[in-house]
């Protein structure tokens, strides 16, 4: 693979249509019966399983949007529609005038919880399942080798996360050492 050719080759092209034509069949399912099986969104689970993961069930705006890769807008929205939904609350960030944090409410711990069983049956179906022990290994590997890439490559231009794009108002910048 020389890298300085216009058009893939024979191997590559064969890689990339297998890659394209999985992804286009594995997400849309995924996500079809995240929202069948649990009500939750692909967002909504994102935004719940890093809140369930975080400290005291609590990010900053700025965090979540490199959960999802939203823009600013798009994710204020989406929160205004969870947190409409009960699953989330908007709460000042102490210490802070303009800072805000995201928490996780009781009900949306109790259907991410409840997802989450859900989800890993899907991975398993789709994903995990079907492959043996040595193509996992491998799968696993060339993702970590592949994200690894491309975080390296969004943190080399300043895109690591989607939501730095429009720094606006500051409440979702990075806090100052040591608060929000």
């Amino acid at each position: 693979m020389s890298g300085t050719s216009e058009w893939l080759d024979g191997h590559e092209e064969k890689a990339w249509n297998a890659f394209f034509e999985m992804q286009m069949l594995f997400w849309p399912q995924m996500a079809r019966r995240l929202q069948q099986d649990t009500g939750l969104s692909e967002p909504d689970f994102a935004i719940l399983g890093a809140l369930v993961r975080a400290p005291e069930g609590r990010l900053r705006p700025y965090e979540l949007s490199g959960v999802t890769q939203f823009e600013k807008s798009r994710l204020h929205h989406h929160l205004t529609r969870m947190a409409g939904r009960g699953l989330i609350t908007r709460e000042r960030c102490p210490g802070s005038s303009r800072g805000a944090v995201v928490a996780l409410t009781p009900r949306g711990r109790e259907a991410v919880t409840a997802a989450f069983p859900r989800r890993a049956e899907h991975v398993r179906r789709w994903l995990t399942g079907p492959l043996t022990p040595a193509q996992l290994d491998a799968l696993t590997e060339i993702s970590g080798t592949l994200a690894a890439r491309l975080r390296a490559e969004s943190e080399g231009t300043g895109q690591e996360g989607a939501g730095h794009e429009e720094s606006g108002s500051g409440a979702d910048e990075p806090p100052a050492a040591g608060g929000c």
